[in-house]
C-alpha cells in the first residue's frame, strides 16, 4: 500500500512517500481503509522529535474511512462501516490502524471528508469549551489563531455557548473569516499588540480565558490579556514550546490559572468520547457547524502540506487523500 514514512527526524522533506505492507489489526484494533485523513499540528510535532516516536513511522492520528478488517477481541463493529477516529495509527496511508475504543460511527448525513477535517480539532474545540475552561453566557474568552481549524471551530462553539469572543488573527484576509464564524471583535495581531487591545475591549478589566495555541510568541500577551484570576489554556505550540515559567510570575499578574490539555485526557473514555463527537457531528448535519476545509493535497504531496500548514498560510483544515 502507499503509505508515509519517516525514517529520520527534521523537516517536511522528511516525509517519504513508500510502498509498505497493509498493517495488520491487533487485539482491539480495527484497520480502516483510509478516505481522507486530517492534518494537525502535532503531526509536526511528531516529525520533528518534539514528541518522540519510533522510528520508522507512518504519521498521522486523524482520519475518516470504511472498516476494512478487525482485530481479535473486536465486537459491535462491522466491515463496511463508516468511521472516523482522532487517535489512530499511521493516518498517512491507505490503510491505517485504530483501536476500536477511539473509534465514532458517522452518521448518514455527515460527509468522510468533513469528518476528517472535523474530529480531532472539534473535539478540541469542543474540550476547550466546556470542560478545561467552561464558558458562561457572561465570559469574554480571546482565541489566538482563530482562523486556523481549531480557532474557528471553537469561535462558533463559545458563540453557541454565549460567551463574549474576541479572535486573534494574522491577516484581514483571515480577520474576514473569523467574522463570518461568529466572533465579536478580531484583533489582527501583526498589526497592533493584542493585550492593551483586549484590556480596551473589557474596559481595562481583561478577559476571563485565553485559549492559546501558537505557544512562545504569545504566552507573555496571553497573559496580560487576563482579568486577575482568569485562566490560560496553552494548547499549541504553532510558534514553539513555551519556556519554563515561574509559579511566581501567575502571583504577580493577577493569580492567574495555567494548564496545558491534551485531548487524550479529555476522551479518557468511550462516553465522553461518544459524547463529544455526538455533538459535533449533529451540529453538522444540522448545519450549525461549519467545517472549512482549506485544501486538500494527495498523499505524494504530504511535504508540501506540512510546510503550508507551518508557515500559516492555511485557514481551516487542510486534508491529505490517500
Amino acid at each position: 500500500m502507499r503509505a508515509i514514512q519517516v525514517a529520520i527526524t527534521g523537516g517536511p522533506e522528511v516525509l517519504q512517500l513508500s510502498e509498505l505492507p497493509p498493517p495488520e489489526p491487533g487485539p482491539g484494533q480495527v484497520r480502516v481503509r483510509v478516505a481522507a485523513a486530517g492534518l494537525n499540528f502535532i503531526d509536526t510535532y511528531h516529525r520533528t522529535g518534539l514528541y518522540p516516536q519510533t522510528l520508522p513511522f507512518t504519521p498521522g492520528l486523524e482520519f475518516a474511512g470504511t472498516i476494512d478488517a478487525l482485530g481479535p477481541g473486536v465486537d459491535g463493529w462491522a466491515v463496511g462501516e463508516r468511521v472516523a477516529t482522532p487517535a489512530g495509527i499511521g493516518a498517512y496511508a491507505a490503510l491505517a490502524l485504530a483501536p476500536a475504543a477511539k473509534l465514532v460511527r458517522l452518521p448518514n448525513g455527515v460527509d468522510l471528508k468533513l469528518a476528517a477535517a472535523a474530529l480531532l480539532q472539534g473535539l478540541t474545540a469542543h474540550y476547550l469549551a466546556y470542560s478545561t475552561y467552561t464558558l458562561r453566557s457572561s465570559d469574554t474568552c480571546v482565541i489566538t489563531a482563530a482562523a486556523g481549524g481549531v480557532g474557528l471551530l471553537l469561535v462558533q462553539i463559545a458563540k453557541r455557548l454565549g460567551a463574549r469572543v474576541i479572535g486573534l488573527c494574522g491577516s484581514e484576509a483571515k480577520a474576514s473569516l473569523v467574522r463570518d464564524a461568529g466572533a465579536d471583535e478580531v484583533i489582527v495581531y501583526t498589526c497592533e499588540p493584542f493585550a492593551p487591545r483586549v484590556r480596551e475591549l473589557t474596559n481595562g478589566v481583561g478577559a476571563d480565558v485565553v485559549y492559546d495555541s501558537v505557544g512562545a510568541s504569545t504566552f507573555e500577551a496571553s497573559l496580560e490579556s487576563l482579568r486577575p484570576r482568569g485562566m490560560l489554556v496553552s494548547f499549541g505550540n504553532a510558534s514553539g514550546p513555551v519556556p519554563p515559567v515561574s509559579p511566581l510570575l501567575l502571583s504577580t499578574k493577577g493569580s492567574l490559572f495555567l494548564t496545558r490539555p491534551t485531548l487524550a485526557h479529555y476522551t479518557a473514555d468511550q462516553e465522553e468520547l461518544q459524547w463529544r463527537a455526538g455533538d459535533l457531528f449533529r451540529w453538522m448535519a444540522d448545519g450549525e457547524l461549519a467545517v472549512r476545509i482549506d485544501r486538500e493535497f494527495p498523499l505524494a504531496q504530504a511535504a508540501e502540506a506540512h510546510r503550508a500548514l507551518e508557515a500559516r498560510q492555511t485557514t481551516g483544515k487542510v486534508l491529505l487523500i490517500p
